[in-house]
Parts: structure tokens; C-alpha cells; sequence
């Protein structure tokens, strides 16, 4: 294949109908063929990465191999395709200005007058063929986020249907809409759908491919008017109805000939299709499962996506220890000490999440006190093992005001501290350490057990670090530093060797956690919380 082939995926009717997902499945289905494929994601806010927005907002910040902080989706399209998104996966509309306005006053339009068009969507179009230039890719599927008739969307869909025109063939657009059932007239309506593509078509896009979300079977009639109304071939409107689980999605784009179609419309040969055989193991496991492992996590997000990588990483872990993940969500917040045996005492494991600032914190020491004297299999991520820290110093060191710098500036035991270089800075975003980072592992832990390898790379996403002044405090009393960065000497991983499984570390190991590579560390910590 000489040419990049550019698939371009848009949603209408809503948000949230799981672009990402399709966007994931079509890759694996590309993939599977042997295509090798890449996904983007085109965010159309202004904020120049979500690394500032709040959670509630926009669901987890989801941090590359590079320290780049993207959306959420690209975690789907690693744990899909089990490949590595960097910063150039993921656009925003304050990137693409940014850009623009940086040449503008460099002086590289040579005086002339800076408008949308042309200006913004060539900057849109470079961006989207920058991967596919760069690395040669068969496939480069681009999401565009936010719903069809926005205001902020328009820039991307102008590019998009300029691409369309310059590309022929190699370019080919799958819009993603809803079909509401009304209960009251017991009837499915395709009339959102059919003003959605309306909407598209205003604005010169013609889509392929329909991808129509639905909760209830949608009979082929139902998909014939569908194609009629919409110029789409029959064979190219397809369903996407809810699933046990968003790894079931390739399959059923697969028994709808989805990738068949691509390959036709672009011209490819069809060949064999793939068996996918290693994916449905994956899933026959996930069914077959019937013990259920109960899991506690406790965080101030009141919100799933907010800790949607976690939840994936115990997802597949619990299935490769052939259990189901029966997750609780146990908010910090009115974690006390009267409620706390209460609260987490039918869980099999505690995860200690990741986050930002004071809020939830109380809780999260009551939590971890509780977890540490009962032998609870524990596992703090970030915050989460800086909190672990903070918590043996003030119930085992008896430093009863220890805190992190980042809770209280003034604290005389500062167990968890800010680096030297950080201090200076005054912007919040992209400032903190970011992305993989080296750790070098104790043979004598649990982790190097995990892991079974002694030198480990790691995501991470935090700018408060474990003091060193207290490591041998820490370690007489029975907390030992078991991974350690090679550069900086600073302490990435904490474990208590006495008890069951009791590990915090620095970095984010959800984000590296896949279908068909789940996670060691994860996997290791559902074992113990079985085994409990």
C-alpha cells in the first residue's frame, strides 16, 4: 500500500455515543488485517490539552509515553490496538490557533490578512496528515470530537470536506448518530438521524458509513429507510447497540462487514477475514468468569469516566484471574473513622486513586489506616501512594502533622515534598513530570515479583515528590522504598514487605495496561485481593 488512507470519524444526534469506541474498533479490525493503523483524536475546545480541565468536565486526563496530557479516547486506542499514542494523536482548537497565531507573528504569511479559511484548516489538514507523512501509516483514523452542528466543530468539518475532495478514494468519512426509542409510541425514530446527516451534507460532507447507536434491535427496514433518506448504501448502515462490555464492539462491527465495507469503498482487496482469535479468548474468559472479585476505590470523583483507566486495568486483570470486577466507588469525602470498618470491610482490595489538591484527602488517610491494620490488599496510585506515605508517618513515625507540601505549605514533617525546579513555576499546565520515566526495581519485592524484570519504564503525571530525607525512617520502621528513578534518585514505589500486598507507586501504571497485555501490576494486586 503506497498512499495513507484517511478514515474521518464524526457524531451527531448527541455526545457520548462512543465515537472512541468505534473509532478503536474499526482500527483492531484494520489492524487485524494487517494493516498498520493509528488513531487521532481532534478536540474542538480551546484549552490546548485537557491536562487543566476539571475531571467532572472531561472525564480522566490520559498522559502518552511522550508527557503529553490528551483526552481520555486515546486510552481506548492503545488498550484496543496495543500501540503508542504520542502528542501528535491529539489536536485541539487551542493548539491549531496557537500555531497559527506563533507563525503569524514570526512573520510566515508574508502580510497577509489571517482568516479560517484558508489559514486555520490548512493548519487542521497538516495536522491530520502529519502522522500519516511522518510514519507511512496504511490507516490514519481521526475522531473529531463534539456533536455535527456546533459552532466550534465547523473549522474541522471544512477540513474534513476539503480532504474529502483532494484525497478521492484514499479519504472516507463514518458518521456516528442516535436512534431514540419513544416508549410512549413503542417505536424507534430515525428522524434525528436523518437531520444529523442533513447537517453534514450542509456543510458538503457526504458520509459513507452509519453507525447507528441504539439500546433495541433496528430491523433491516428500519435500515433501509435509513440509507434511503441519508444516500448510503444499505450495506453501510450499520448498528451499534449496547454491549456487556465495549470489547464485544469489533466483533459486532466485524459480522457487519464493517472493515469489508472500508476496503471496498477504498479500493483495497477484501481477502480473508481475520479471526481475531487472541481478542476472543480475551472475551470468552470475561464471560466464562463467574466468581466476582469485589473491589474498592476510593477518590473524590464521583464520576466513571473520571477513573477510566483504572477501571479498564481491573477489568482485564480481574478476567486474566478468570473473575468478574465488581467495583465500588467509595467517596473520600465522608470517609471517617466511625464509618470507614463499615464502608470497606466486604471488599477483597482497596485502590487509592489518583487526583489533585485537599479534597478527599481526610478520608483517604482513614482508608489507608484501616487497610494497613487489617491486612487489606492495597494499592495507591499517585496521590494515592503519596497519601499512603503520609499516613504511616503520622500512625507509625508519630508525626502527627505530616503532610505534603502541596496540602499544607507550613508543615514541619513535609514526607512528601516539591522538587527544586517545580517551585519556580506559575503556569499549571504540562509542568509537572510527565510521561515514562526509568524505575529501577528492588529484586527483594513484590513489585520485582510482578514485574519479573528489574528495569521498568513508567507514566507519570505529578509534580510532588517522596522527601528523602525520611527514606531510612521510612524503611527501619517497615516501609520500604522498592523502585527508585536512575536519574533523580527519587523514590517511585513504596511497599510494606510484611503485609499481604500493600504497594503505592508514584506512576500511573493503568495507562500502560491492555487488552492483551494487562497489566503485572495490576494483575498481581487482584490475585492478592482473591487470595484475601
Amino acid at each position: 500500500m503506497a498512499e495513507t488512507k484517511y478514515i474521518f470519524v464524526t457524531g451527531g444526534v448527541a455526545s457520548s455515543l462512543g465515537k472512541g469506541i468505534i473509532s478503536s474498533s474499526i482500527g483492531k479490525l484494520l489492524q487485524a488485517r494487517g494493516y498498520s493503523v493509528t488513531i487521532q483524536k481532534f478536540d474542538p475546545y480551546i484549552n490546548i490539552d485537557p491536562g487543566t480541565l476539571n475531571p467532572y468536565e472531561h472525564g480522566e486526563c490520559y498522559v502518552t509515553v511522550d508527557g503529553h496530557e490528551a483526552d481520555l479516547d486515546l486510552g481506548h486506542y492503545e488498550r484496543f490496538l496495543g500501540i503508542q499514542t504520542t502528542k501528535a494523536n491529539n489536536i485541539t482548537t487551542g493548539r491549531i490557533y496557537k500555531s497559527v497565531i506563533d507563525k503569524e507573528r514570526r512573520g510566515d504569511y508574508l502580510g497577509k490578512t489571517i482568516q479560517i479559511i484558508p489559514h486555520i484548516t490548512d493548519e487542521i489538514k497538516r495536522n491530520v496528515k502529519l502522522l500519516g507523512n511522518k510514519y507511512k501509516f496504511d490507516f490514519v483514523i481521526t475522531e473529531i470530537g463534539g456533536t455535527v452542528g456546533d459552532i466550534e466543530s465547523l473549522p474541522y468539518l471544512e477540513s474534513i470536506r476539503q480532504l474529502k475532495w483532494e484525497l478521492g478514494r484514499n479519504a472516507l468519512c463514518v458518521h456516528l448518530t442516535y436512534v431514540p426509542y419513544l416508549a410512549a409510541a413503542g417505536e424507534l425514530k430515525t428522524k434525528p438521524t436523518q437531520h444529523s446527516v442533513k447537517e453534514l451534507q450542509s456543510v458538503g460532507i457526504q458520509p459513507d458509513i452509519l453507525v447507528l447507536r441504539t439500546e433495541h434491535p433496528l430491523n433491516m427496514n428500519l435500515r433501509k429507510k435509513v440509507a434511503l433518506f441519508c444516500n448510503v448504501d444499505e450495506s453501510a448502515v450499520v448498528q451499534s447497540m449496547d454491549m456487556p462490555t465495549i470489547y464485544e464492539v469489533p466483533l459486532r462491527m466485524q459480522e457487519q462487514n464493517v472493515d469489508v465495507t472500508i476496503l471496498q469503498k477504498m479500493g483495497l482487496p477484501v481477502g480473508e477475514a481475520p479471526d481475531l482469535k487472541s481478542w476472543k479468548d480475551f472475551l470468552d474468559r470475561r464471560h466464562r468468569a463467574t466468581e466476582v472479585v469485589k473491589i474498592g476505590l476510593v477518590g473524590k470523583y464521583d464520576l466513571q469516566d473520571a477513573y477510566k483507566s483504572i477501571l479498564e486495568a481491573l477489568s482485564q486483570a480481574a478476567t486474566y484471574n478468570d473473575r468478574k470486577a465488581d467495583i465500588h466507588f467509595i467517596n473520600s469525602e465522608n470517609l471517617n473513622d466511625s464509618n470507614v470498618e463499615e464502608k470497606l470491610k466486604d471488599m477483597d482490595g482497596i485502590i487509592i486513586c489518583p487526583g489533585f489538591g485537599q479534597r478527599g484527602i481526610e478520608g483517604k488517610f482513614v482508608a489507608l489506616k484501616y487497610c494497613r491494620t487489617h491486612d487489606v490488599p492495597t494499592f495507591g496510585i499517585c496521590l494515592g501512594m503519596q497519601c499512603m506515605a503520609i499516613e504511616f508517618a503520622r500512625n507509625v513515625l508519630g508525626y502527627a502533622d505530616a503532610n505534603s507540601r502541596e496540602m499544607d505549605e507550613t508543615t514541619p514533617h513535609n514526607v512528601i515534598d516539591i522538587m527544586e525546579e517545580q517551585k519556580s513555576i506559575t503556569n499549571m499546565g504540562g509542568t509537572m513530570r510527565l510521561g515514562a520515566y526509568e524505575c529501577v526495581l528492588d529484586p527483594n519485592s513484590k513489585v520485582y515479583q510482578a514485574y519479573k524484570s528489574e528495569h521498568i519504564q513508567e507514566r507519570h503525571r505529578h509534580r510532588y515528590e517522596f522527601n528523602n530525607n525520611y527514606k531510612e525512617e521510612y524503611e527501619k520502621a517497615g516501609m520500604k522504598c522498592v523502585g527508585i528513578n536512575p536519574d533523580s534518585n527519587l523514590v517511585e514505589i513504596i511497599e510494606i514487605p510484611t503485609l499481604k500486598w500493600y504497594i503505592g507507586t508514584q506512576f500511573h501504571p493503568e495507562y500502560s495496561s491492555t487488552v492483551l497485555k494487562p497489566h503485572p501490576l495490576f494483575l498481581s494486586f487482584i490475585k492478592a485481593a482473591i487470595d484475601k
